[in-house]
């Protein structure tokens, strides 16, 4: 037996044969592909039965594709974007500067993090995540690839591949719609990931056609007899042995045939019954049997080869195995004239047979040596530090003075390309080394750092354990930092908030016989984190200090002065203080805002809040979007998420429905491992509204059930929101007296929580709609005034316009309808559109009473255009009804959905699939100009702002046609 030298993985240069079923079925997905549908195909079958030389054939045959190939290896799953760098890397190293720059336009940082070793970039925060920002960016990068060229993504032994090359692989098809890729993957049946929720995702059938790659049958055995011996037609019983002893495995088949023909056999019938049986066993024992007739030097290499992994230099080489560089260069020769090395560039075996077969003639304790020594030599040589730890965690416990530096700097290297579950994975190796109390301490820190931007639940476990044996209060600062941070971010129980309090409270309390700066900026820093819990759960600490106490006292030179301003200017915010002293703090509070770390929260968030319910909303913004730029391409999940829920809050302040729901469906998918995401119930509370303002009662209700709010008994400054969300869903099933209740728990928990703007929650004039609804007039006057009185004293427009309609209500009279047109005055100049267009509604129908029929429809048409603009169906209906008894009627275009052309919903559908505009330019034979135009007026229409918000519309709009309230849900 032997094996030839060749190009293809079975490593010989016979043709590939038999295989016109799969070669057919790869062109059918090619042209789905070509047709601009990206797919995915999997190549499924055993070690050696061809699958690579498969998609090789195929892609040679067919050039119509660019081909990018990866082989995944055992040893590279840890490796963060191992895959993805094999795939890009050699194509970015061979463009020019300008071609480079124009593939990496926009996304370069985050995608040179992933691909380019020695690429220098801005350094990431103290931790990363595989991000969504960078998944969006590699689909960028493919996007700008595949308009040029179809493009063939192939993936060699997927069942290896690391996972945030996996991950990406997953987005990518979950996202693109409209570029010509095509994933190929091979992977072996026996060895798949089939409880890996993402390998699965990525083959599951609706995303990809799986063909499995049979064993040859007698006429493609036939056909390798043929190509050996040059035979125009080989005996049939010969062909039927061939096949019966190897199965119709094509790397069976090929060693027997080889093996055949070194022995003298011809393919004639009096050879037939000197054909032996061939398995992956006696393939394997003949390997064995071939390297125990070696010499030592050869087997050391064979054993190199297999733990090393193959293309490594020869250097490399001849330091594991002691010897000199001739010593590695003649030992090749000799496994090449064995026929299990391939002949060309650096050595490599002829097949991955080879090194299993290698790897299962050691026991488990060689294999561990082999790594370590592996690992040792690796670091010495100067290799890649993941290189290092890949052989170290294959090895188990490897004590070395050099082990834990390298698996640190390993780690470091993960986060800096945005993976940090493979961080966690490092440094969970570390903790296993010898390390003193305070080392592992850090270690721990290190480790729940890297933990904290996907996995809350874990870091706080780690940071937890870190401040056990952390002595260096900064050190002990940094880990109370990403401490409390966590706990923000986690959902699951937080009893134990008071012993963090009291760490929070002893470092920052702790006596100082020389006080310096560095002093002052800890306590500070502790005072911040204590404010924060505060504001978190208020039965763990005691009020916070004054809102307007000693402000001077803080001249917002350093992060923790910025800190204290940010958390006054939100106290007094939910005071009700005045809003210019209010935005003269938060102004000093954010100018020139650093970017997040760890070390600055919750300055940040802070700010957030207080911008938001300023109704600063375009510096809330530009706040949002800035941050998500900062830590794109860092890996951090959580606090995209978080982020993507800040902005469907602003998005409903604004009154845009649509785009709200978008923005909590986005939120969704940036999921932690454990299936947590923070601010769910912030972000359910904002799809119950919008789904009641789009009249979907049911789909509300089937989330509102998802919460056991019966069972909380904890306070949480999210559950007012989400009561006032909840009170509206009752009310709008017509349980008013339910709502009204919820209402008053809602009252309740803003006021332990220290809240009476109505800016926040204006609980008191929701709970007036109903009193009033109810008969109880009284009631509702005093909720009112309580709330007016509030919101003059905030002079916060919002909350003032808001009380003014629910007073205007209440009143009677002519005092009434002044108090709605007042309430209208106030809130058009505000981005509140959506309270706008209810108070325009109140406004107008009071004018109808007075039989102002003019100015009843002036008005009823302005709030109709609002409610229109904000996609808010419900209040749109009860406009035009209005509009109809005035004697009015709807312009035609501000019906929503209904009120497209059909040019313009042409436009919008091919938009939504994905399309150009260039593209439904072409297909539509128009002008680019009219393509842009019916976009304009459909966005318009629809309430949103933009393309990104598109394919959200048309499929709700599509779902409200069909009647169907489970879209949404």
């Amino acid at each position: 037996m032997t094996f030839a030298h060749s190009r293809d993985a079975c490593g010989d240069d016979w043709p590939l044969v038999g295989r016109e079923r799969e070669l057919a079925a790869m062109d059918a997905v090619a042209a789905d592909v070509l047709s601009g549908r990206p797919r995915v195909v999997q190549l499924e079958g055993s070690a050696g039965i061809g699958k690579s030389a498969l998609l090789s054939t195929w892609w040679e045959r067919n050039g119509q594709f660019r081909v990018l190939r990866a082989r995944c290896h055992p040893l590279e799953r840890d490796f963060a974007f191992g895959a993805v760098r094999q795939l890009f890397k050699p194509l970015l190293a061979a463009a020019s500067g300008t071609d480079r720059a124009r593939l990496l336009e926009g996304s370069a940082a985050a995608t040179l993090r992933a691909l380019d070793d020695a690429a220098v970039t801005e350094p990431p925060p103290e931790a990363a995540d595989v991000t969504a920002a960078t998944l969006r960016e590699l689909d960028a990068l493919v996007a700008r690839l595949s308009d040029r060229q179809p493009l063939l993504l192939a993936v060699d032994a997927l069942q290896w591949i690391d996972q945030p090359s996996l991950r990406w692989l997953v987005h990518f098809v979950g996202r693109a719609d409209s570029h010509p890729v095509l994933i190929a993957v091979t992977t072996r049946s026996a060895e798949g990931r089939r409880l890996d929720p993402l390998f699965a995702e990525l083959v599951r059938p609706a995303n990809c056609h799986t063909i499995v790659v049979e064993p040859l049958d007698e006429g493609g055995v036939g056909q390798l007899v043929r190509t050996l011996w040059g035979a125009d037609e080989p005996d049939a019983a010969f062909c039927a042995a061939c096949h019966a002893a190897t199965g119709g495995h094509p790397l069976f088949v090929r060693a027997l045939l080889h093996q055949a023909q070194r022995s003298g056999v011809k393919p004639t019938t009096e050879f037939r019954d000197r054909i032996p049986t061939v398995t992956l066993s006696t393939l394997g024992g003949e390997i064995s049997h071939r390297l125990c007739h070696a010499s030592d030097e050869v087997v050391a290499l064979t054993r190199a080869l297999a733990f090393l992994g193959d293309r490594k230099p020869p250097e490399l080489l001849a330091a594991y195995c002691g010897t000199g560089r001739a010593v590695v260069q003649s030992a090749a020769e000799e496994l090449r004239s064995l026929g299990l090395l391939r002949a060309d560039g650096d050595p490599r075996f002829t097949h991955p047979v080879v090194r299993d077969t290698v790897l299962a003639t050691l026991t488990p304790e060689e294999r561990g040596a082999g790594h370590a020594r592996a690992a040792q030599v690796s670091s010495l040589s100067g290799r890649p530090d993941e290189e290092v730890a890949a052989h170290l965690l294959a090895a188990g416990p490897v004590h070395g003075s050099w082990v834990l530096p390298a698996l640190r700097r390993a780690a470091t290297e993960a986060l800096r390309r945005g993976a940090p579950e493979t961080a966690v994975t490092y440094l969970r190796s570390a903790l296993h080394q010898p390390l003193d109390e305070p080392e592992r301490a850090r270690v721990l820190l290190e480790l729940g750092t890297a933990a904290s931007h996907y996995d809350a639940a874990l870091a706080i476990s780690c940071v937890t354990g870190a401040l056990e044996g952390l002595t260096e209060e900064a050190a002990r600062s940094d880990a109370l930092g990403v401490l409390v941070y966590s706990l923000l971010l986690s959902q699951g129980p937080r009893t134990d908030l008071s012993s963090v309090d009291r760490k929070i409270a002893a470092l920052g309390e702790r006596p100082t016989a020389n006080p310096c700066a560095a002093d002052r900026e800890l306590t500070l820093r502790m005072n911040a984190l204590r404010a924060w819990m505060e504001f978190e759960r208020p039965s763990v600490t005691g009020p916070a200090p004054p809102p307007g106490a000693d402000d001077d006292d803080l001249p917002d030179r350093t992060a923790g002065e910025r800190q204290l301003l940010a958390i006054r200017a939100f106290h007094a915010l939910r005071a009700a203080l005045p809003a210019p002293y209010v935005t003269a703090l938060i102004e000093r509070a954010s100018v020139n805002l650093p970017a997040f770390s760890h070390d600055l929260f919750p300055l940040h968030y802070f700010v957030a809040q207080t911008l938001l319910y300023l109704d600063d909303l375009d510096a809330a913004e530009r706040l949002n979007r800035r941050l998500t730029q900062q830590i794109a391409g860092r890996g951090m999940d959580l606090l995209i998420s978080s982020l993507t829920v800040y902005r469907a809050v602003l998005a409903l302040r604004r009154g845009n429905v649509t785009e709200a729901l978008g923005a909590t469906r986005e939120a969704a998918d940036h999921a932690s491992p454990a299936g947590r995401r923070p601010y769910a119930l912030t972000a359910d509370a904002i799809r119950i509204d919008a789904l009641l303002a789009r009249g979907r009662v049911e789909a509300a209700e089937r989330i509102a059930v998802t919460h056991a709010l019966a069972g909380q008994t904890e306070l949480a400054w999210e559950r007012p929101r989400f009561l006032m969300s909840l009170a509206a869903l009752r009310i709008a099933q017509g349980e008013l007296r339910s709502g009204l209740s919820l209402l008053r728990e809602c009252g309740h928990h803003c006021e332990a929580l220290g809240t009476v703007s109505p800016a926040m929650s204006p609980w008191r004039s929701r709970a007036a709609a109903v009193h009033l609804a109810l008969g109880d007039a009284a009631s509702a006057r005093a909720l009112v005034e309580q709330e007016l009185e509030l919101a003059r004293r905030s002079g916060l427009p919002r909350a003032v316009g808001v009380a003014l309609r629910a007073a205007g209500s209440t009143a009677e009279g002519s005092r009434g309808l002044d108090l709605l047109a007042e309430a209208v005055t106030v809130l058009r100049p505000t981005p509140a559109r959506r309270e706008l267009a209810l108070t325009c509604h109140d406004f107008g129908i009071a004018l109808l009473r007075r039989d102002d029929k003019r100015g009843a429809r002036r008005t009823l048409r302005e709030g109709l255009e609002l409610a229109v603009g904000c996609g808010a169906t419900v209040l749109v209906a009860r406009l035009e009804e209005g509009l109809h008894l005035a004697g009015g009627r709807a312009r035609p275009g501000n019906q929503g959905i209904r009120g497209l052309t059909a040019g313009e919903a042409r436009v919008c559908t091919l938009a939504a699939q994905g399309h150009s505009n260039k593209q439904i330019a072409e297909l539509l034979v128009v002008s680019l100009r009219t393509v842009e135009t019916h976009l304009t007026g459909a966005y318009r229409k629809l309430g949103i702002s933009g393309r990104p918000h598109l394919a959200a519309a048309m499929a709700e709009a599509a779902g409200l046609r069909r009647g169907s309230e489970a879209t949404e849900s």
